[in-house]
């Protein structure tokens, strides 16, 4: 059963899930690897583990007992309820129903803002024996220094204390961006991670990173693209975090658009290994684009990656051809 923790680490004995768990607190970015972890425990327990992950206000009265009703082929599954602070009395006194008698092979997860709104099912939950997760916002700098320390511990780098105060510095307080740009330094940097490397990495205007200039690549937007572009490797954006960002970016669009139809969002998400947020990002980015303009885009990062690292005597201008190839993959349509 998974026990008692933070969001930000994964602890298991490695046994499959309990019949609850709680998420606890308003930092999306948690509350979602909160619903991973559980998720990921319950598959590694049975790989065919149905997950139904419910946006706010998609539990109706019944629905519950509908999800958790006895399987013919006795599935196991994960029922992910979010906003649980929000739902109505009807529907939360469903829920402390089944928190006295829960159905075998089944893991209901709650999401919860915390405070005083819905506290009686949190504490009902809490009383049954779930599993809880602390998600809380991180609006302290220390909160957020604390936050990129463990990310890279888990990454299984080190980072001095100095690096980890620049990447606060550069990146602000979006978790999510904080997190990213952790990954991308323990998996592109392969020297000591220090304020050095940071600072040549993010120095400069936080708005003009690696992601944005894919964002605006991505949309289309040749001009803004080739402007974010300029400014990124004016104040020190390493080329090979920009080919980075561009190739997530143009994968992302080839995953949603062969995904298959008529998914749920959280379904969806999950398929693709992306969170819900990237999801709705990455829709509205793929107008225009076709099957054949993922190739040609892919084809031009892939060119462009291999100028920035040693195949050619300017990345730069490798990065901007990248950039207007691009954008016009994504008006191909």
């Amino acid at each position: 059963m998974l026990v008692r923790m933070a969001a930000t680490t994964t602890v298991s004995d490695g046994g499959p899930p309990g019949a609850f768990a709680l998420a606890v607190g308003q930092e999306e970015l948690l509350l979602d690897r909160a619903v991973q972890q559980v998720i990921a425990a319950a598959r590694a327990a049975d790989p065919d583990t149905d997950v139904r992950d419910l946006a706010p206000g998609a539990l109706q009265p019944g629905t519950l007992a509908e999800l958790t009703s006895p399987s013919l082929f006795a599935e196991r599954k994960v029922v992910v309820v979010r906003a649980a602070q929000d739902l109505p009395a009807d529907i939360v006194k469903e829920i402390k129903a089944y928190l006295a008698a829960p159905a075998e092979e089944i893991t209901l997860v709650l999401l919860h803002a915390g405070g005083a709104k819905g506290k009686g099912l949190l504490d009902a939950a809490r009383k049954a024996g779930a599993s809880e997760y602390a998600c809380p916002k991180m609006t302290k700098p220390a909160e957020r220094l604390a936050f990129v320390r463990a990310e890279f511990r888990a990454a299984g780098r080190s980072a001095t204390p100095a690096a980890c105060q620049a990447l606060v510095d550069a990146i602000g307080s979006d978790l999510r961006e904080l997190a990213s740009a952790c990954t991308q330094l323990a998996a592109d940097v392969p020297e000591a991670i220090d304020e050095a490397v940071v600072a040549r990495y993010y120095t400069g205007r936080a708005e003009a990173s690696s992601f944005t200039v894919a964002d605006r690549a991505v949309e289309g937007r040749t001009a803004d693209a080739l402007e974010a572009l300029r400014w990124a490797l004016a104040t020190g954006v390493a080329p090979v975090l920009v080919t980075s960002a561009l190739a997530q970016g143009v994968r992302a669009i080839g995953k949603l658009a062969s995904a298959p139809g008529g998914m749920r969002p959280g379904d969806l998400a999950r398929e693709l290994g992306m969170p819900p947020w990237k999801i709705d990002r990455v829709r509205q980015q793929m107008r225009g684009w076709s099957a054949n303009g993922v190739a040609l885009a892919l084809r031009a990062v892939a060119d462009a990656d291999a100028a920035v690292k040693g195949g050619g005597d300017d990345p730069a201008y490798a990065l901007e051809k990248a950039v207007v190839a691009i954008a016009g993959a994504a008006r191909s349509r």
